[in-house]
């Protein structure tokens, strides 16, 4: 089936008690997504794996315009486009590989690689059938990938694909993938993950100062490294696209009453979003580096009159100085700092195969005592694509004295929802002198 389309991309997110953001729209809360009812793959004899929930069109040829629908695959006209379909197996032995699909005329021949080993397979038909393709072993836990390329054709495109199916010794049992065709727009993004921080009983945090740092490579299209997180809103680093990466801000509207904005900072460009929530959002366009560690401090306290104030800040190693984003005002809101918490999430869905990874360290809270607290435990949490069992390509934890998030890529092993990790303590606080901040 030849089809036309209009790709477009929203960054939203969350997690289990947390806000996330979006590049031009921002989203609801994914504690309320958390509240879906559990997919989990019941055992059968035979599985089939949507492309539409699970695909991904992973190489574009030079003119190609493959692409993922609810059908599956679509547009299949290139022999340089690779479409690649990932599901995840609890046990070894034997897979045996069929595919959904049908041709508009003639003859298509094709390559279809399960987890590196190739086959050729010519169908025809012009109605969807079940097209066997081959048997591999499976040797290892973890995720199975399954590439389709073109190499003949006799008609105007190749196929129009559907599903993988398996079946076999290896699918047995607990085989993961994205089943829940009403989320596969969330699942296709990928599980957002998150890391909560403890603040101490007997504290009233104003300020929270994280340091985050993206290793090299880490920092994929589609990103949004999320360092501190608050009730109400967050403050990280996106990249939006290959010329363009954001510092943002964002605070969401009470449940009576706007956001406003107080101040900002130099070339930082403010709006109000919409769509599934609403609220005021701030961005510095900032060409930030993987591989640099980046410090963000956030102040939240009440105004006097019945409203909160959020300012951050953001310390670029590049200016060697601390930049400011913006005040909002929250009405109806008497606050502090609280809810403490980081995130990472993919905000494209056609990018979800991709994997990504983040670094924090050297959490702190300045108390309405006058202070420095650190925080030193931390809970890891993911989003309703990976407690509904749609994904498991989540993990959280410590990675050389720092805590770390993980998301994306189809890894093997995954982190336990609700997990919990202590940091070694720098005992180190913060140099920044609150009073003279810009």
């Amino acid at each position: 089936m030849k089809i036309k389309i209009l790709l477009s991309s929203c960054t939203i997110a969350l997690g289990a008690l947390l806000f996330s953001c979006s590049k031009g729209k921002e989203a609801a809360p994914a504690s309320e997504r958390l509240e879906n009812t559990l997919s989990v793959v019941p055992p059968a004899s035979s599985y089939s794996v949507p492309l539409a929930g699970n695909g991904y069109v992973t190489t574009l040829a030079s003119g190609g315009s493959e692409v993922i629908t609810g059908n599956g695959l679509g547009n299949w006209t290139k022999t340089g486009s690779i479409t690649s379909v990932w599901f995840r197996l609890a046990l070894s032995g034997t897979l045996n590989v069929s595919i959904r699909a049908k041709v508009p005329s003639g003859t298509s021949n094709i390559r279809v690689t399960v987890n590196g080993t190739p086959f050729t397979k010519s169908i025809t038909g012009s109605s969807y059938a079940t097209h066997s393709i081959g048997s591999v072993t499976i040797g290892a836990v973890g995720y199975v990938r399954v590439d389709l390329q073109g190499i003949s054709k006799t008609g105007g495109y190749f196929a129009d694909v559907s599903d993988i199916i398996i079946s076999g010794a290896s699918t047995a049992n607990n085989v993961v993938y994205a089943n829940d065709a009403a989320n596969y727009y969330w699942s296709r993004r990928g599980p957002s993950v998150h890391m909560g921080y403890t603040i101490p009983s007997g504290n009233t945090a104003e300020w929270f100062y994280n340091e985050m740092t993206v290793p090299a490579g880490e920092d994929k299209i589609g990103s949004y490294f999320m360092s501190n997180g608050f009730s109400g809103g967050y403050f990280g680093i996106q990249v939006n696209s290959a010329t363009e990466r954001r510092v943002l801000f964002s605070v969401w509207d009470p449940s009576q009453g706007k956001t406003t904005l107080v101040r900002k900072g130099p070339n930082v460009v403010d709006n109000t979003f919409g769509g599934e929530g609403t609220g005021g959002q701030s961005y510095l366009l900032f060409s930030w580096q993987a591989g640099t560690t980046y410090k963000f401090l956030t102040q939240i306290k009440p105004d006097g009159t019945g409203a909160s104030l959020y300012s951050s800040w953001i310390y670029t190693p590049e200016t060697s100085a601390w930049r400011f984003i913006a005040t909002w005002k929250r009405p109806n809101t008497v606050s502090y700092y609280t809810s403490a918490h980081s995130f990472l999430e993919n905000f494209i869905d056609t990018r979800g195969y991709l994997g990504r990874k983040v670094r924090y360290n050297n959490q702190w809270i300045y108390n309405t005592g006058g202070t420095w607290v650190e925080l030193t435990q931390g809970r890891f949490t993911t989003d309703a694509t990976g407690t509904n069992d749609q994904r498991r390509d989540y993990a959280g934890g410590l990675d050389a004295g720092s805590f770390y998030l993980q998301n994306g890529g189809f890894f093997a092993n995954n982190t336990a929802y609700g997990s919990t990790f202590t940091r070694t303590a720098t005992g180190t606080p913060p140099t920044v002198n609150l009073t003279t901040l810009p």
